[in-house]
């Protein structure tokens, strides 16, 4: 048998918030982190449209991703990112909030785990998600990249901002 292996790219550019590694793997995104390496590499052109987003993004011109993405995970865990990315630009929800969704009357923690498990953070915004109080509370990215996400959306949401 020939089975083709899947087809992997990768590109790390640098962002407002430091150097972004992105991943796909044929077509699909499947990763977007915020590394801590310095190192820059050139964007193939598979993946630039992709860059380009995210810089339109960082930039306030777009607020919204249009991008093919296949996060690997459980059906949990999808369930938990498809609510994900229903959280309006700008506006915040809490665990509790996407497990009552889920109709988990206890499900804030297994909530937590999967959103800390996105794979491909800001496109698919798990930084939206805050503690029942309002309290910050984990992203892979660091705490500091959380509240400078939540504060820079809130502070592109006048109303009309992005309507025609």
């Amino acid at each position: 048998m020939d089975s083709e292996l899947p087809t992997i790219t990768t590109a790390r550019f640098l962002s407002l918030l430091g150097i972004i590694e992105l991943t796909q793997c044929d077509g699909f995104i499947t990763g977007l982190n915020f590394v801590d390496e310095k190192k820059i590499t050139e964007i193939p052109a598979s993946l630039q449209s992709a860059v380009n987003q995210i810089n339109d993004w960082f930039s306030g011109k777009i607020n919204k991703f249009n991008l093919p993405v296949r996060p690997a995970g459980t059906a949990f865990q999808a369930s938990v990112w498809q609510l994900l990315t229903e959280i309006p630009y700008g506006q915040t929800t809490t665990y509790r909030d996407i497990a009552k969704k889920l109709e988990m009357k206890n499900g804030s923690r297994a909530v937590g785990l999967a959103n800390g498990a996105n794979p491909v953070s800001l496109i698919i915004p798990c930084h939206r998600v805050i503690g029942a109080k309002g309290n910050l509370t984990g992203y892979r990215g660091g705490l500091w990249r959380k509240e400078w996400l939540l504060k820079f959306e809130k502070s592109n949401t006048p109303e009309g901002l992005f309507s025609i």
